[in-house]
């Protein structure tokens, strides 16, 4: 396991879910944290925590990455101590609606396709070139199962996610023999706000979808991140896909009621 301690760790979607346990992950380890999120309520009260309890340097920005523009902006104003970013977490991304394509709503499409491909591209447009000049750093795609099967209605997200996973290999060819390292995470059932976001505040719906079985938690996922995080420079966990025991496809899943 190598050692993180003093490496400066950027974490998009850090207010809530796999972002913030992530947070909690890499503080223990005594990175500095850059946390990225729009409900800037949320990671300021989360970047205090963290700065308090281990004794680093944790810093919120407010940030939509669905406006390249402003991320831009955001990240360049940034102080010297954000100069240098060790690792990136692009974990900013959601689903929206479960329906066939023909009955789909387009406005939830463009949330999805701007959050999750365009947001994670402008993110890593920013950062990454600093990663080359100095040959070293690690980007971390939180990708989804949802990236490598396709289950019924799920047609646009899962499209999403399949572009993180062509993206994550893509980068992975173009920075080959910069050091730079890529990674994809792609969790399968995680008990997060994700589908409340997904059945726009439907709690009844959402609470169904891990009813009958034990989902991974965001902690589960976050553990996963900071192992592969932690390998020696030389070793470059590609893809990993994690999954609850009760799940063994993105349509099969076991459940006791």
């Amino acid at each position: 396991m190598t050692s993180l301690h003093g490496n400066s760790v950027l974490i998009t979607g850090a207010s809530s879910g796999i972002g913030a346990a992530t947070a909690h992950a890499f503080a223990r380890e005594k990175c500095n944290l850059l946390l990225a999120a729009r409900r800037r309520d949320r990671i300021d009260q989360l970047a205090r925590h963290l700065a308090d309890k281990y004794a680093i340097t944790a810093q919120a920005i407010t940030l939509d990455v669905t406006k390249q523009k402003d991320v831009d902006a955001a990240l360049a104003s940034l102080s010297t101590t954000w100069e240098q970013i060790d690792i990136l977490v692009n974990n900013a991304g959601l689903s929206r609606g479960l329906t066939k394509l023909q009955e789909g709503d387009i406005g939830d499409w463009e949330e999805m396709i701007d959050t999750n491909i365009k947001g994670l591209l402008y993110v890593t447009r920013s950062i990454l070139p600093g990663m080359v000049k100095r040959k070293k750093g690690h980007i971390i795609n939180i990708g989804s199962i949802a990236g490598h099967q396709l289950y019924p209605a799920g047609n646009v997200y899962c499209a999403t996610k399949f572009a993180v996973k062509a993206l994550s290999e893509g980068l992975r060819l173009d920075l080959l023999g910069t050091g730079v390292r890529v990674t994809s995470v792609d969790p399968g059932m995680v008990q997060t706000e994700f589908s409340q976001v997904r059945f726009h505040g439907d709690t009844e719906r959402a609470t169904a979808v891990y009813q009958g079985l034990q989902p991974l938690s965001a902690d589960d996922v976050a553990e996963v991140i900071l192992f592969c995080a932690t390998r020696p420079p030389h070793v470059d966990v590609a893809d990993i896909i994690v999954m609850p025991t009760d799940q063994a496809s993105v349509n099969h899943a076991h459940r006791t009621t």
